[in-house]
């Protein structure tokens, strides 16, 4: 127990490098002589030593492809605001057009999708590539339409 405690509290004072050659690491300071290693401020990143680096031992997942879709979503509760400050006219058929139109979507956006949140009150007639099952199950309970291109099977 007593052995424990005396390792514990031994101090090991920290090598003070390029400090003469009476200290062991003086001139080069340990870092041999010349060489990328020698220099200040150079750290090998991933080099582990000629030991197959993590980055390489891991397996690659997933794919990220260069053209995507760019979804845009919009609530109900979105929808019901735009109609009641008569941005859009509940008569007419709402679609992607319509929504660049106001500049509600950027022109980077391919697909929308019409997610349940908030209520609809309006009767409307829209045109979407998603919804979610409450949206549409909404919207044609407040006695409007929606067409879903993208509808999965």
């Amino acid at each position: 127990m007593t052995t424990l405690n005396t390792l514990n509290n031994i101090k090991i004072k920290k090598t003070r490098v390029g400090r003469g050659i009476g200290s062991g690491k003086g001139k080069t300071s340990g870092r041999g002589v010349k060489g990328q290693k020698s220099r200040s401020g150079v750290a090998i990143k991933s080099f582990e030593g000629g030991q197959m680096p993590l980055y390489r031992r891991l397996p690659k997942r997933g794919f990220n492809p260069i053209i995507r879709d760019k979804i845009a979503i919009i609530n109900l509760s979105n929808l019901q605001n735009l109609i009641e400050t008569k941005k859009i006219s509940n008569d007419i058929k709402i679609n992607i057009d319509t929504f660049r139109k106001l500049k509600i979507f950027r022109k980077s956006i391919n697909k929308y999708k019409i997610l349940s949140s908030g209520e609809i009150k309006s009767k409307i007639n829209i045109e979407a590539d998603y919804a979610s099952k409450n949206a549409k199950e909404k919207i044609e309970k407040a006695g409007g339409q929606i067409i879903v291109k993208n509808q999965p099977k």
